[in-house]
């Protein structure tokens, strides 16, 4: 019997979007050794140049103009007056994108970006191939770019998201409640004593995990001052990942700060670290949150971009699950109020564990190997 072969499409190397599709990638290897798979970053692939310009563009506004990001993101009018662009683009891409998927002939297509995916849905209309198109969300609230007929199936984090996708036209028979796709790393028993020492900290004082994303993005620097002169005993863990200027800044900071600080770079162990620490204080994103979700841990949620990050807020205050800190300056005392509240935390940790879906990847792997075994 052939293999399945199974193509993957995300935007971006440093993404949560790269994160979901290298999860569910391994997923299904986990399961069978009857399939084959091609992961693509698909603007590189199709627009190298433009992925720059936009990826720069991207971390211009969001650093400078966060609410310019806010009004662009999921608004209707700028849907509309943008769809003639989005389709001439989608034809030009699509050009490239038939030599990739002759030369692949995949059975299935599995999207964790809507851009890829608005892509793959123009292709099969116009060309009628037959392979399974999936969209992977890797956030809370579906934006208006979703909504694709050619999309076989959904596979979302929550029924909230499955609701707002049916209001916008999308059958609910298409749609699958799996959770955002974290690494199978998240379903594993940690010996927490094994990593405290690994890192030399202390197995019976509280962790603060500080971080902003694979690209350390947020006022890190700002929160760690503040937590450095709180009264509170605690430990820091913070995660640069790819920021270099903040590592330096950390490995400087670290020399002589008051408290314990461990710096971290890109780490590839975020699932040994997150079970070693009590609070996470950190940007929103949707990786992010489902890993903490995985472990338990409660959230501490800063600045969140508007759009995506904002949704995700929303979901994750209703479900009270995390907390808002809107006074970074005051980020010492916040913390150690919380610290002194162990039933307010306790609670956060019980309704995490609940929430948490640490076989997402596996529930998509599975459902997509399904349809096209």
């Amino acid at each position: 019997m052939d293999k399945k072969r199974i193509l993957l499409m995300y935007i971006s190397e440093n993404s949560g979007h790269h994160q979901a599709s290298l999860a569910i990638e391994r997923a299904f290897y986990e399961i069978s050794d009857d399939v084959e798979t091609l992961n693509v970053n698909s603007f590189n692939y199709t627009n190298p140049i433009l992925e720059k310009i936009i990826s720069k563009t991207y971390a211009s506004i969001i650093k400078r103009r966060p609410e310019v990001w806010g009004y662009l993101y999921d608004n209707p009018k700028i849907v509309m007056r943008t769809k003639r662009l989005r389709e001439s683009i989608h034809r030009y891409d699509s050009l490239k994108m038939r030599e990739l998927i002759t030369g692949f002939r995949p059975h299935a297509v599995v999207c964790t970006q809507a851009f890829p995916c608005g892509i793959m849905g123009d292709y099969k209309k116009r060309r009628g191939n037959e392979f399974f198109l999936a969209g992977v969300l890797t956030d809370y609230a579906p934006h208006s770019y979703w909504p694709n007929s050619n999309i076989d199936m959904y596979f979302v984090p929550s029924e909230k998201t499955r609701e707002r996708l049916v209001a916008n036209g999308v059958s609910k028979e298409t749609i699958s409640l799996t959770g955002i796709p974290v690494d199978h790393r998240f379903r594993k028993i940690i010996q927490k004593e094994k990593v405290f020492a690994k890192l030399g900290l202390h197995a019976q004082k509280n962790v603060i995990l500080v971080m902003g994303g694979s690209q350390g993005l947020g006022p890190i620097k700002e929160i760690v001052r503040s937590l450095d002169s709180a009264e509170a005993d605690f430990q820091m863990i913070v995660i640069s990942g790819t920021n270099a200027r903040l590592a330096k800044y950390l490995s400087k900071k670290a020399k002589v700060s008051r408290k314990k600080i461990v710096s971290l770079g890109f780490v590839k162990n975020i699932d040994e670290i997150m079970s070693i620490s009590t609070l996470i204080i950190t940007k929103p994103g949707g990786i992010t949150i489902s890993e903490a979700l995985a472990k338990s841990l409660p959230i501490v949620i800063i600045r969140p971009i508007p759009g995506q990050e904002a949704m995700n807020t929303e979901h994750l205050l209703s479900e009270r699950v995390a907390v808002k800190m809107d006074n970074l300056n005051h980020a010492g005392a916040f913390i150690g109020e919380l610290l002194n509240n162990p039933a307010l935390i306790g609670g956060m940790r019980e309704r995490a564990s609940q929430l948490a879906k640490p076989e997402s990847a596996l529930n998509v792997a599975k459902a997509l190997l399904g349809r096209i075994m």
